[in-house]
């Protein structure tokens, strides 16, 4: 198409994986599994409560670059999988890398990711004690829940009239215009099964031996729920 005299030049369109939103570059990361918590004793007799992170080892299963991908980062594979229960697209892909097949794959962005290459293996010991670190996780579930529940509405008042009905949402708010109930409306439903970031967690101790992380304080997520450890971002 011609260009009109006094109209601007046509830009070029980027690549899709250049208009995503830059992601924030972390220098270290690890994917790990919630073991409980417990309590711990520091050198002065005060009781410590934290969160045991069984956290690796994982291997790095596949590594992009700018030149090729638009974006530098690792995949880091977790806990091995049977080899039997894959797709073939999965198993081509570990086939590829040249490593064992595993369960849990997740990409992160690090500051330097030429220090790893396909088939490294990443410890505990990446992170030491005194860190902090950001802990990610998926929430437990708590299946259907009111407004009470699951957005901390208020009760309606339990006087005589209200009926069977003290924990409802009540009004819907909307008049005549618009006739309908605007999307975003705090209501009653699935409560639970979502991503949650706690930030600015320190890392009491770690057991290298055992791939074994002490976080203080709690992180989202049931026993057994797959986590993502990463250096703080907002360092406190």
């Amino acid at each position: 198409m011609l260009e009109s005299e006094g109209e601007a030049p046509l830009q070029p369109v980027l690549p899709f994986n250049q208009c995503l939103k830059e992601e924030i570059k972390v220098q270290k990361a690890i994917i790990g599994k919630k073991i409980g918590m417990t309590q711990i004793f520091d050198e002065t007799g005060k009781v410590i409560p934290v969160t045991v992170i069984e956290a690796g080892p994982c291997t790095v299963v596949q590594k992009k670059t700018a030149d090729k991908d638009g974006y530098d980062s690792v995949q880091l594979g977790f806990c091995d999988a049977n080899e039997k229960k894959l797709t073939k697209p999965a198993k081509g892909h570990f086939e590829k890398a040249g490593v064992a097949p595993k369960k849990y794959l997740k990409e992160f962005r690090l500051d330097d990711c030429s220090a790893h290459n396909v088939g490294d293996t990443i410890l505990a010991d990446v992170f030491v004690a005194g860190e902090k670190i950001d802990v990610v996780g998926i929430s437990k579930g708590k299946g259907y829940a009111g407004v009470v529940k699951r957005w901390n509405c208020h009760s309606q008042e339990h006087t005589h009239g209200v009926g069977p009905v003290h924990r409802s949402i009540g009004s819907m708010g909307a008049n005549t215009d618009p006739s309908r109930v605007m999307p975003g409306k705090k209501m009653a439903g699935h409560l639970g099964v979502e991503q949650v970031t706690i930030q600015n967690l320190e890392v009491v101790k770690v057991d290298a031996e055992s791939n074994m992380i002490a976080v203080r304080g709690a992180i989202p997520g049931p026993k057994g729920g797959i986590v993502f450890l990463k250096d703080a971002v907002k360092k406190a």
